[in-house]
């Protein structure tokens, strides 16, 4: 589902934002080198793992200082210049001194663990209680410095990780408008997809996925309320995790709804998701939802990878993925065979006609929680603003710099008060129609495409459909989901989805993981194409 059906139609269609997706080739077999693409002949880490990038570290041929150095001098020369992805928003001046203590830290034989000294950059909704701020995207909330870290942020910080900055995104997370650009805000502008350069990113977490893409960090931290996560992993050619609700606290990031809203890690490989995922995952006292996760947290999702992830496994596979649009159809049906190749026996189904109802309430839900989950943000934030209101007013005061190409109906809509408990058990029946599936036919897992290859930057028409998104079942449910590279269609990344129930995230990137390992469809992006932006 994508979110803008719902804000255009007034109904729920979704929160997917624009879906686009592409083929990424690679070698079936051994693992092999990517292979190099226009701007890289002078990067030594395209491509680089964390792995990798430890070894060297351990070796002393690099120090996290110098790798630091590395990326920001990526961002200077293809971010900000060059093609001008537009992917961060701002950098971390403490970037250098972070990674300076780390490797004081490793030269006295203290390594906190495999994010040790590895920089990473994370979307602008997340609090950082350091010089950088807080805004969503959003000129409203200009020069917002949060007191404290999110929770997130803190455990981040704790695995010894080099916070590098803050990527743009969708502003409000693309809830703002039925006509908005997805990687557009008013703070930070348009950002672009590396693979080619007039696509969308799509969003909201577009400045994450175009910057892991594009190699300007190892792995990045998105934030997803319907597919805001899994489109732009998708559409940017790399493996992204949308937890299972609770499984990562949400205290000290920018809300949109309580009932699904969620951080998630994004990479490169379902190794180094997995590995962040594990890091980032605990129960916060300030978010009551995590304390049903508490024996989910401190797994080792690394440990678990295996490259027999899809023998004996038993996978739907949503049946109306198998019509549209004929590049995506063949990388799909090349996954399907894949997967049974793999040892995954296939069982056709209709998930989305079951979900037509509930999904019909999903906008009511997420007015109201957005509502009230900015009012209770602002009320005890360091911002100009203070209310969703103030938020508004501020949009119309400044609507040439702040609203140039499409309006706030989205915001002005939430002031209004719906039905909403009665919306929420019809949205949370989404969670019964999925268990009793996976229940009825025996299933580990349920299969589709994420999305369709990316549209072309709009800032007139806004974003468009290119084919069918499956972000929303897992949205509207808060279960896990997990999209990793597919193919390219004609130059443009598409991602394999796969979903479960609630807190079989180790499950699910074990079959990722061990799809990904067989099809090998990762390779750098080509950066071509022109832009007006």
């Amino acid at each position: 589902m994508d979110r803008r059906k719902f804000l255009r139609n007034g109904s729920l269609a979704g929160l997917g934002l624009s879906s686009l997706t592409i083929e990424t080739a690679v070698a079936g077999g051994k693992e092999e080198a990517p292979r190099k693409k226009a701007g890289d002949a002078e990067f030594p880490l395209l491509e680089a793992t964390i792995d990798v990038l430890q070894q060297k570290m351990q070796s002393g041929e690099y120090t996290s200082q110098q790798i630091t150095r590395l990326y920001l001098k990526r961002i200077g020369e293809i971010d900000k210049k060059g093609p001008a992805l537009n992917a961060v928003l701002e950098l971390n001046p403490d970037a250098l001194a972070i990674a300076e203590r780390m490797d004081a830290e490793r030269k006295a034989g203290k390594v906190r663990g495999p994010l040790h000294g590895i920089p990473v950059l994370i979307k602008d909704n997340i609090n950082t209680g350091d010089k950088m701020q807080t805004t969503a995207g959003a000129l409203a909330l200009e020069g917002h410095r949060a007191a404290k870290d999110a929770f997130i942020v803190a455990r981040l910080r704790e695995s010894g990780a080099v916070l590098l900055g803050k990527t743009n995104l969708s502003e409000w997370a693309n809830f703002r408008s039925t006509r908005s650009t997805s990687g557009w805000s008013s703070r930070g502008g348009q950002t672009k997809n590396p693979y080619l350069l007039n696509r969308n990113p799509s969003g909201s977490s577009a400045g994450s996925g175009s910057a892991v893409s594009a190699n300007l960090c190892v792995v990045a931290i998105g934030t997803e309320t319907n597919g805001s996560v899994v489109s732009p992993s998708s559409i940017n050619g790399i493996v992204g995790i949308k937890p299972t609700v609770g499984l990562l606290s949400r205290s000290g990031i920018i809300p949109i709804s309580a009932t699904q809203d969620t951080a998630g890690p994004m990479a490169r490989t379902v190794k180094e998701a997995a590995l962040l995922l594990g890091v980032l995952a605990g129960v916060d006292p300030d978010d009551k939802v995590t304390q049903e996760s508490q024996s989910s947290t401190g797994l080792d999702y690394v440990a678990s990878l295996n490259l027999d992830g899809l023998k004996g496994k038993k996978i739907g596979i949503e049946k109306a993925a198998l019509s549209g649009h004929e590049g995506v159809v063949a990388l799909f049906q090349d996954a399907i065979a894949l997967l049974k190749a793999q040892g995954a026996t296939i069982v056709e189904i209709e998930l989305q006609k079951l979900l037509s109802d509930p999904g019909s309430v999903e906008g009511t839900i997420l007015q109201y929680e957005f509502k009230d989950g900015v009012n209770r943000y602002l009320a005890t934030a360091n911002a100009p603003v203070k209310t969703l209101s103030d938020v508004i007013a501020f949009n119309k005061q400044n609507e040439k710099r702040a609203m140039p190409y499409f309006k706030q109906e989205t915001l002005e809509h939430s002031l209004e008060t719906p039905e909403y408990t009665e919306a929420l058990k019809k949205l949370l029946m989404t969670r019964s129609i999925i268990d009793d599936l996976l229940r009825q036919n025996g299933l580990d897992a349920i299969a589709a495409p994420t999305s369709g290859p990316a549209c072309c930057i709009d800032l007139i028409a806004g974003d468009y459909r290119t084919g069918s998104s499956f972000s929303g079942p897992a949205a509207m449910a808060g279960y896990p989901h997990i999209t990793v590279p597919m193919g390219l269609v004609l130059g443009l990344p598409v991602g394999l989805s796969l979903m479960g129930t609630r807190y079989t995230e180790p499950e699910l990137i074990r079959m990722a993981y061990a799809y990904e390992q067989a099809s090998r469809k990762r390779s750098a992006p080509e950066l071509a194409g022109g832009s007006n932006f």
